[in-house]
């Protein structure tokens, strides 16, 4: 049965968004924050936003009451300031001194969250991928620009200098001219089982956790964390550990487009339970000719039922140039080679969150340019979308670049966008 919007507001009541200037909320000492989902990578944003003296948290936002308390607890005891706590993300947003908010929901809520912060006059970081599927994603690069705020995608590679070495080497020509760009998600997952509806526990509100999303029972493989194992709520584990490497593959090949032809074969070949993305997935992608003509690819692999690494890297993306090969790993580093197999450089290095959050901040006060804007988030999580459609329909998709549809297949090109909840405050303002 779906919700009914007076019941979906009851007890929180109905709270006016609209745009609010951010200046007093960005000033050069403090910028005021609200965290949005403080739990699972929430809370790791927590964690290191209570250590920075530019920085305050004035909210926090769950829908789970037990995550809620402790990430109030967390920022009471680090700084000595008690944030004001709620289920609702719009009590957050009708603060007018609050300059910026962290997304770090589940996936389904990442753009209409987003959108309704960017609308509301805050800044954003959102976590990957930025969105659920493609037509979410252009709706947000619509609402960036319409709005005149910053958003930043969580892809922190993006910010971590080990991995910005290393695109400079590809990009100044060190191996040649890079025509195939490989990335791969090859690790030990675990079984999320088989569950059937429950009723959820009473310190979670599910109507809210579900959003925009239309009706759907709660069942306990559900959440948290395992959301990301369903059409409705994730993207799967390729738009969750592999869109990090599918990141930095684009980074370094450098398309100037979305891809026009996408193949994508897998499944379940190891799993026997609900989660319903594949577990062992290989994609191609084939981009349109650039300037100069030329012709490139993007692969993508995933086995995440391998409990041993891929050219030493169990997360990766490599480089294949005309005069060498780069190979990087994520959170570990990476490795040039010339011809013959040659060593001719290498570098260690983990990914650095901190460095995101650095640049995030300096560029909201006008210091620095987004190193993972829209853009870049966007083209990132088309690539993950494009794969799981494929996947799906099992055949080769035709995609224009420029409009971000598929073309001649009317039923996979009705996956690049979604259903939403009728009537809900959250639904996307374009879908």
């Amino acid at each position: 049965m779906t919700l009914p919007r007076r019941s979906f507001l009851a007890g929180v009541g109905a709270v006016a968004v609209s745009p609010s200037p951010v200046s007093s909320a960005t000033n050069d000492k403090r910028i005021i924050v609200g965290v949005i989902g403080p739990g699972g990578m929430g809370s790791n944003h927590l964690r290191n936003l209570v250590k920075r003296d530019d920085v305050t948290i004035a909210w926090v936002c769950d829908v789970d009451r037990e995550r809620l308390d402790k990430a109030a607890n967390l920022v009471d005891s680090e700084t000595g300031q008690r944030p004001q706590s709620t289920g609702d993300l719009r009590h957050v947003l009708s603060d007018a001194n609050v300059g910026a908010v962290f997304i770090a929901t589940p996936d389904h809520w990442h753009a209409p969250a987003a959108i309704l912060a960017l609308d509301a006059g805050k800044h954003v970081y959102v976590e990957k991928p930025c969105c659920h599927n493609i037509r979410e994603g252009r709706l947000m690069a619509d609402a960036v620009k319409r709005s005149g705020r910053l958003l930043q995608v969580g892809t922190q590679s993006r910010s971590t200098d080990c991995v910005s070495e290393a695109m400079r080497r590809i990009h100044d020509g060190e191996i040649g001219e890079v025509l195939v760009a490989k990335a791969w998600n090859s690790q030990r997952r675990g079984s999320i089982g088989h569950a059937d509806p429950a009723d959820p526990p009473a310190n979670l509100n599910f109507a809210q956790w579900l959003g925009p999303t239309p009706d759907f029972p709660y069942q306990k493989n559900l959440l948290h964390g395992v959301w990301r194992w369903w059409h409705a709520f994730g993207c799967g584990d390729i738009g969750n550990d592999g869109v990090h490497d599918i990141d930095v593959a684009l980074w370094g090949l450098n398309p100037d487009s979305h891809p026009k032809r996408v193949a994508c074969f897998g499944g379940k070949y190891f799993f026997d339970d609900d989660q319903q993305f594949p577990d062992t997935q290989y994609a191609q992608f084939e981009f349109p000719p650039d300037k100069s003509g030329q012709r490139k690819q993007l692969l993508f692999e995933q086995r995440i039922w391998t409990p041993y690494t891929q050219d030493g890297y169990e997360n990766g993306a490599a480089f294949y140039g005309t005069n060498g090969v780069l190979i990087c790993g994520h959170t570990v580093g990476w490795r040039l080679y010339g011809p013959r197999n040659k060593l001719i450089a290498e570098r260690t290095g983990q990914a650095d969150l901190v460095a995101h959050h650095d640049n995030f901040f300096a560029a909201i006060r006008g210091n620095a340019e987004l190193n993972a804007d829209i853009t870049a988030g966007h083209r990132a999580a088309t690539i993950v979308h494009l794969a799981n459609i494929a996947a799906r329909m099992g055949r080769v998709l035709n995609f224009d670049p420029k409009t971000e549809r598929i073309v001649d297949d009317v039923e996979a090109d009705a996956l690049i966008g979604r259903t939403y909840r009728e009537g809900h405050f959250a639904t996307p303002v374009g879908v």
